[in-house]
């Protein structure tokens, strides 16, 4: 199975998401990540709390769709984006199932270090949510 998470900047939410279902889903499923206006690198706070759980992002990159294989793209099984606030990018694929899971962006919550890092465990937290019950339907 083939599964692409999709949000703007690809440094937090989407890599998280990546970092967590490769971790949990293992060898049932490609994982990749992408963004419509990548920031060149993974948010910080997201490889933080991605260490937090046992989960090492840091070498990961913030990258377009056209960096991702053309074969990972034509077989795509699931398109999940994960943006609130801002317009997600759209990736147009007959045969990927398209889900949703909307967020806001851990990256501008809070006013203090402090807030954001909880955002970002928030973020974290819902997303293993999401993809613990992704993995009881769909794998």
């Amino acid at each position: 199975m083939n599964i692409l998470f999709l949000c703007v900047a690809n440094s937090a939410r989407s890599q998280i998401a990546e970092g967590l279902a490769k971790n949990l889903f293992k060898d049932l499923a490609h994982i990749e990540s992408a963004g419509s206006e990548p920031s060149g690198k993974v948010n910080p706070l997201a490889v933080q709390v991605m260490n937090e759980v046992g989960i090492d992002i840091s070498k990961n990159e913030s990258k377009f769709l056209d960096k991702l294989s053309p074969k990972f793209i034509i077989n795509l099984d699931y398109v999940i984006t994960l943006c609130a606030e801002e317009v997600c990018p759209i990736l147009d694929s007959q045969s990927a199932r398209k889900l949703h899971w909307g967020m806001p962006d851990p990256a501008t919550a809070g006013q203090t270090d402090q807030e954001r890092l909880e955002a970002f465990r928030k973020t974290r937290d819902e997303i293993f949510d999401k993809l613990k019950q992704f993995q009881l339907l769909h794998l």
